[in-house]
């Protein structure tokens, strides 16, 4: 497929771009933006549903959200966490309909 693009991205673009996929490529922050995407989820609940230690998940989380792609609100004694990054919806798009017949 092809598609016009109005003009070349420039080399600073791109190195974000490929940082951002970078940090994306896991199978577990993938799973935790898919669900993020649809609702706001603490640590705990981002851990089991990917099956790793709580610590992990932190470990991925705060990656994540250093890198501007999601962004966390604490409430009491949870931690809640949103996708910042708008754009992680066509990439996560992208994916699944690439991948989701597996």
């Amino acid at each position: 497929m092809k598609t016009k693009s109005p003009k070349p991205l420039s080399s600073e673009a791109l190195e974000k771009a490929s940082e951002c996929l970078k940090t994306l490529a896991h199978p577990q922050r993938l799973r935790m933006v898919q669900m993020l995407l649809y609702a706001e989820h603490t640590v705990g609940q981002l851990a089991e549903a990917c099956g790793i230690a709580q610590h992990a998940a932190s470990i991925h989380l705060g990656r994540m959200k250093d890198r501007g792609l999601l962004k966390a609100e604490r409430r009491g004694r949870e931690v809640y966490y949103q996708v910042a990054e708008k754009g992680l919806v066509s990439i996560i798009n992208c994916i699944e309909k690439r991948y989701g017949g597996i």
